[in-house]
Formats: structure tokens, C-alpha cells, sequence
């Protein structure tokens, strides 16, 4: 993997390190909700860089959002249909960025270097994905989603949730099978019921999955009176390094929820933490249901990522202390360190 950059390239008032910047910018995430891209324009920020999302009939274009003319934020501008149009001089950028109209010269040629720096989009599980930098493989290298495309289930897109804190983080805290009967025990913990029974992860091609047995329940605490007593919960994490994973939770009567955590890193101090979910039950009932209950556990998530000292994530195993039921932890750190990240990953 190519690690070489020029000080130039970097995004202003980067907050990671160099290295690690580059290493980072050649993985996909997710920018924006697909919905909110209508025509647009929309604004994101990942891993430093601003950005702005518009659309040319169904395709999303994703660009540095600044003017090549005279550095103005495209954001700030509207959308019509030859393109976006910015907000000072009016000029017009449409397919792959060209610059197609200038009011003040229109029957002028168009100079070359008007082209807005675009990046690579995919569209999938209602999100819209890029990356920053390329890389050898032609590939798309977005994570799986399991049952996205399966009739049988309920395909929902809930709002992201923004955390003041390092996307490492926030995804070590979902891997977490230690914290639920203490953090979540206002929604779907057991604080009667914190014994962590062994398990073992598993290397994959893409980082690592977990099968997590326990009584521990899934349902929201009051909402439903359909917990089977004894009955073993199997919660399936699959990680996606460095920052997305998916949890298949194995309910009673063959039910599945499937929850994406897509920690989309705006800096080093900050997430957009996006969360698709699929689930072949309660179909009938409100999506805002779904919206509001996903809200509340991850807020839950969110109070303790964003009180964590330090802020970046140790991938040095000697700079905290470990238990046994860490070991999902461990062996994400481990899977950063090999991938060639800062001993501390600093921020």
C-alpha cells in the first residue's frame, strides 16, 4: 500500500498523522444518506477533507467542495439541472465535475483546469460511499451487509448519529459484549446479567467475526413481552477493518436483525457513525419505532466513547489493561497494528 504523500496533499489542519492518513483514505465510507442527496448540493467531511455530494439525474457526484475559480465552498450553492452552480461567479460544474457554463464569458471556451477534483461513489444499503485516495485493486471494497437484498426482510435506513470522538472507538465500543448490563440497561441490558461466557474470535479475509453466546435479550426493555426464558441469544459480529462491522443478532422463532455500524471518520476527533438495518420481524410496525430505539442505545454508546481518555485509540497492548472478555478488543487493535498504524494511532 502506497503511503507516500506530499504535505500539499493532505487536507488543511489534518488531524491524523500523515501515514496513517493515506492508509486510511484508501478504504470506503460512507458520506451521506442517499436520501438526503436529492438533487442536493450536500456537504460531509471525511477524515478531514470537505466535501460536497450533488446529483446528476440518479448519479451521485461526489467533489472537493471548493471552487476551482476562486475557492468557495460549492455548498454554498444551489442546484440546477445542467449541474451545480456556485454561489459567487455562478459557474456551472455537471457530469465528472466539468465546468460546463460561465455567466460572465458565456460564448468563451471553457479553460481546462475548471473541473472540480471528484472521487468515486457507490450507492449501497441506502448510503452513499467513496474513498480519498486509489488503490491497485479495481475493485469495490465496500463491507458486506448480510440479507440487504433479501426479499424477506425489512430494509431500514435510520439518520446517522454524530459523536464527538475517534472512529476507532466507537467501533471498539460496538464490539464491546462486556458493557451491555451497565451502559445499555435503559434499553436492552441486563444489569442482573453481566457474566461474559467465553468466546474466540476468528481471522477473515477482511479483519475478523465473533459468535457470541449469552441470555442476554435484544428486545427493548417494556416494549414487548416476548423474552423466552433460558433461551441462548446468538450474536454474530462480522469486522470489516478499520472501521465497519456488522452484528446479525439469531432472535426466537428464526428472527434476524442485522445491524451495519459504519464509523465514518470527519477527523481524528469525530465520527459519523452510520447504521442501516435489516430484520425479517415486526415488519408492520413504524420505522420511526426503529429510528428512535437505534438512537437511544447509541447515544447510550456515545456518552462513554465521548468521555474516553485518550481520545485515539492505544494500539500499543501495554498502554491499558485487558480482561478475558476483551478479547474482541484485542484482537481489533491487533488487526490495526497490522495494518501498519501508529503505535497509538495519535490524534
Amino acid at each position: 500500500m502506497d503511503t507516500t504523500i506530499s504535505p500539499r496533499e493532505l487536507p488543511r489542519a489534518c488531524t491524523f498523522v500523515a501515514e496513517d492518513w493515506v492508509k486510511l483514505a484508501q478504504h470506503w465510507y460512507p458520506v451521506a444518506l442517499s436520501r438526503d442527496v436529492a438533487p442536493g448540493p450536500a456537504s460531509a467531511m471525511l477524515l478531514d477533507a470537505p466535501l460536497v455530494i450533488y446529483r446528476m439525474g440518479a448519479q451521485a457526484i461526489i467533489a472537493d467542495d471548493l471552487c476551482p475559480h476562486r475557492g468557495v465552498p460549492l455548498s454554498l450553492g444551489r442546484h440546477e439541472e445542467g449541474g451545480l452552480v456556485c454561489a459567487y461567479h455562478g459557474l456551472r460544474f455537471g457530469e465528472n465535475g466539468r465546468c460546463n457554463r460561465i455567466p460572465a464569458q458565456p460564448n468563451a471556451p471553457i479553460p481546462a483546469n475548471l473541473r472540480l477534483r471528484t472521487y468515486p461513489v457507490v450507492e449501497r444499503y441506502g448510503l452513499i460511499w467513496t474513498r480519498l485516495r486509489p488503490i491497485e485493486a479495481l475493485q469495490v471494497d465496500v463491507p458486506r451487509m448480510p440479507h440487504w437484498e433479501d426479499p424477506a426482510f425489512q430494509q431500514i435506513v435510520c439518520p446517522f448519529i454524530d459523536i464527538h470522538g475517534f472512529a476507532g472507538r466507537q467501533m471498539e465500543g460496538f464490539l464491546d459484549v462486556a458493557h451491555f448490563g451497565f451502559v445499555h440497561s435503559a434499553t436492552f441490558g441486563d444489569a442482573a446479567n453481566t457474566v461474559v461466557p467465553r468466546y474466540v474470535p476468528r481471522a477473515t479475509e477482511k479483519g475478523f467475526e465473533v459468535e457470541y453466546h449469552s441470555t442476554v435479550g435484544n428486545y427493548p426493555i417494556g416494549a414487548y413481552d416476548r423474552g423466552r426464558p433460558g433461551f441462548e441469544w446468538l450474536r454474530h459480529f462480522q469486522v470489516h477493518l478499520p472501521f465497519t462491522a456488522t452484528l446479525t443478532v439469531h432472535f426466537p422463532d428464526d428472527g434476524r436483525l442485522v445491524i451495519m455500524n459504519a464509523a465514518s471518520p470527519v477527523s481524528a476527533r469525530r465520527t459519523r457513525l452510520f447504521a442501516p438495518i435489516a430484520r425479517n420481524f415486526d415488519r408492520e410496525l413504524p420505522v420511526q419505532d426503529v429510528y428512535d430505539f437505534n438512537r437511544r442505545v447509541f447515544e447510550e454508546d456515545k456518552a462513554i466513547v465521548e468521555s474516553q481518555k485518550p481520545e485515539c485509540l492505544p494500539l500499543d497492548p501495554s498502554f491499558e489493561a485487558h480482561i478475558a472478555a476483551d478479547r474482541s478488543s484485542i484482537t481489533y487493535r491487533r488487526g490495526l497494528r497490522d495494518m501498519g498504524f501508529s503505535r497509538f494511532f495519535i490524534s
